[in-house]
């Protein structure tokens, strides 16, 4: 009785948190998913109350329908969406016919492309269907496609965990949530930058470092606010892997992202530059709409001297974090996505320009990493020193404030591990490797 009254809670707050947009917003997109994903929580909240056995799975089900089903199929329908979506769609079609999709000389704020190359990848369903069969012509809608990429990385991620990651029940809830069903249905164009980060720390904490940094390449030519998973993600395996295992990932990762950027660098390096940094800064000529009352924001309002003293706060919010990274590097896949999801918070807080929507991601990360965490779902620890016997041993974290059981690598004739090539440490291959 008091889980269902938990999730009765719960989607009546999600209830409360939607109806706030036919209310307060002035964009359409916005009020549609709000009026929509209202309904859908507060039905929920009656069928987790009113069915004892299949309560919750109902709930999550209608909560889905109503927050994501219905108001997406409305909104690509009638064409309604935010304004990055159809940036992103026209810069497929750029790509396509001048292989950047940087225009030299925009003329208003709708034609900036503030985003790197990579998210033009999918504006290209678009561009290829746009002459095509009529009702195709929806297909190519981006959001599809981000939404797509999403899910496809979350469902690697949980294959790359072992057992499936996220329970299917809890899972679903998430997905419906608020977090998630609002971008999803009205811009979506975060969500493969999110779903390539769950990605990235799950392979990182699977020690795979170079799929780790193929993953990270990927979300780190779609927007530079990936960029700060590199230090995390190099933190974390030479934490758990080793420093050449690090190297490895950061080089992967950094190579990749050159590679993807490099075409439209060399083709437009001008308009590049101005539209993917100046641009959402506030340093460009057009004014970005990413003007939430934030603190970095409230203080570049007040001119030059307040912009550079949010420049200011945010670099010293960089590297206070990766001061944290280097004293006390992350030791798993939970601390790892929030010391992330702390980076993410700060840059968006203090960046000069920002909206609230972006605190989605961290809050994702974060939600994500505790429910999907391998350790949560581990047997107790009595049972594992069993049945590691002498072969396995107790490592203890930072501080000795978190321990794992790893089974121990190779060994030489005098007990010491074995090296692989450059002296790094082989690393013992458990069941999920």
């Amino acid at each position: 009785m008091k889980s269902r009254k938990s999730w009765c809670c719960g989607w009546l707050a999600a209830a409360v948190w939607a109806a706030a947009f036919p209310l307060l917003s002035t964009l359409g997109p916005h009020r549609v998913w709000g009026t929509s994903a209202c309904a859908g929580y507060l039905c929920a909240a009656v069928a987790v109350v009113s069915w004892r056995s299949r309560g919750r799975a109902a709930s999550v089900w209608i909560a889905g329908s109503g927050a994501v089903l219905v108001p997406l199929a409305v909104l690509v329908l009638t064409g309604g969406a935010q304004s990055e979506v159809g940036v992103v769609e026209r810069a497929g079609l750029l790509t396509v016919s001048r292989g950047t999709p940087y225009l030299a000389d925009p003329q208003a704020v709708g034609e900036v492309t503030p985003y790197l190359p990579g998210m033009a990848l999918f504006g290209l369903p678009k561009a290829l269907l746009v002459h095509g069969w009529e009702p195709l012509r929806f297909l190519g809608d981006a959001r599809l496609w981000c939404a797509a990429a999403f899910f496809g990385c979350l469902w690697a991620a949980g294959r790359v965990l072992g057992g499936g990651g996220v329970g299917q029940l809890v899972g679903a809830a998430l997905i419906a949530s608020p977090v998630v069903a609002l971008p999803l249905a009205v811009s979506g164009i975060d969500l493969p930058l999110t779903g390539l980060l769950c990605l990235t720390l799950a392979l990182a904490v699977r020690h795979r470092p170079v799929a780790a940094g193929l993953a990270l390449a990927s979300a780190c030519s779609l927007k530079w606010t990936a960029w700060p998973a590199l230090a995390v993600v190099a933190a974390l395996l030479a934490h758990r892997t080793g420093l050449c295992a690090a190297v490895r990932a950061t080089g992967v990762a950094v190579a990749g992202t050159v590679l993807a950027v490099l075409p439209s660098a060399l083709l437009s390096p001008g308009p590049l530059v101005e539209q993917v940094f100046a641009f959402p800064t506030g340093r460009a000529e057009w004014k970005t709409p990413a003007a939430s009352p934030l603190p970095g924001r409230l203080l570049a309002d007040l001119g030059p001297l307040g912009w550079y003293a949010a420049a200011t706060l945010l670099v010293a919010g960089g590297v206070v974090v990766a001061v944290s990274l280097w004293v006390r590097p992350p030791h798993g896949l939970v601390p790892a996505a929030h010391r992330l999801a702390v980076g993410l918070c700060t840059a968006f807080l203090l960046a000069p320009a920002g909206r609230f929507g972006y605190l989605a991601l961290p809050v994702f990360l974060s939600v994500w990493a505790r429910l999907a965490d391998p350790a949560r779902r581990s047997a107790p620890a009595r049972s594992l020193v069993v049945a590691g016997g002498p072969a396995a041993r107790w490592d203890s974290g930072p501080g000795g404030a978190a321990a794992e059981l790893r089974p121990e690598g190779p060994r030489d004739g005098d007990g010491r591990a074995r090296r692989g090539l450059g002296g790094c440490p082989r690393p013992g291959r458990g069941p999920a490797s």
